[in-house]
């Protein structure tokens, strides 16, 4: 699902949204989402999951062109862990998409 796939779900199923509201109903909550992160705090959505920032330390990496030897800083990157019923959700329809599809594998016959 893309970004302009959401807003077009949220004006579907909001019909007293346009198109432009549901736009920027979505880019303000992104835009909070972002600055919230840039700022260091976590965010946790109940049932959705969490996204916090990881530290990544310093190490040395190698350049392959050259094979000399290169420092990588640190970085800080954005994590997700998705929330207990999101797993068992995706993992749920996983199991129905697979019982519905036929086997391609003679073994399993």
């Amino acid at each position: 699902m893309t970004r302009s796939d959401l807003v077009a779900r949220l004006a579907e199923r909001f019909g007293q949204l346009t198109q432009r509201d549901a736009e920027f109903a979505v880019k303000t909550i992104l835009d909070a989402m972002s600055d919230a992160l840039a700022r260091g705090h976590r965010i946790e959505i109940r049932g959705f999951g969490s996204f916090s920032i990881n530290r990544r330390p310093p190490r040395m990496g190698r350049n392959p062109r050259s094979g000399e030897q290169v420092l990588i800083p640190e970085k800080l990157v954005p994590h997700f862990k998705p929330g207990k019923a999101l797993r068992e959700g995706v993992d749920t329809r996983g199991e129905a998409t697979e019982a519905d599809t036929p086997s391609t594998d003679p073994s399993r016959s």
